[in-house]
């Protein structure tokens, strides 16, 4: 993920990962905003802000709209919070799919094992002139063409070797 990382990029991660050790730390020293997603109230002041700072101070920010993670080989319904952020900063989306990792990631275990991980960023969709009521549909819509390149590089086979290619195409990185 971080060789497609545009510059002045700062991740959204939710609250929770504030409190996992040295991993937490390292997010708090890189400048991830942090989401509590207990308390829809700070949340949605959060996002708010992060619009501000999106216009003001030309930062991107990268959202996982699942939320969580999903271990049976698909993608989670998308959280709509990001959609609102990019609606309401009136900034375009740039979906990044990641294909899956469930042949090299043990769950019971919390472990990565060696394997392919493909990424792919797909052509910006914009967001200009769509307003709160229109982010419903667009979620649906960047889900939907998400999942679409999602189950083609989660099943193609190719594996892959060890590069990547920014927008529109495909990379693989070997993990």
């Amino acid at each position: 993920m971080m060789e497609v990382l545009p510059g002045r990029c700062v991740p959204i991660a939710k609250r929770e990962l504030l409190w996992a050790g040295s991993a937490g730390l390292a997010c708090w020293l890189a400048g991830v905003i942090f989401i509590d997603r207990k308390r829809t109230g700070d949340a949605i002041s959060v996002m708010s802000e992060v619009a501000q700072t999106l216009l003001t101070q030309d930062v991107r920010v990268w959202v996982f709209p699942e939320g969580t993670r999903n271990h049976n080989g698909s993608m989670l319904p998308f959280k709509r919070g990001a959609f609102h952020l990019a609606v309401q900063a009136q900034v375009p989306i740039v979906p990044i799919v990641m294909s899956s990792y469930q042949d090299f990631y043990c769950k019971k275990e919390r472990r990565f094992t060696s394997g392919r991980c493909q990424v792919r960023v797909l052509p910006p969709v914009p967001t200009e002139g769509l307003a709160p009521d229109d982010v419903p549909a667009l979620a649906d819509r960047v889900r939907h063409s998400m999942l679409t390149i999602f189950r083609e590089i989660s099943t193609d086979g190719r594996g892959g070797g060890d590069y990547l290619k920014k927008p529109g195409g495909v990379g693989e990185a070997r993990l």
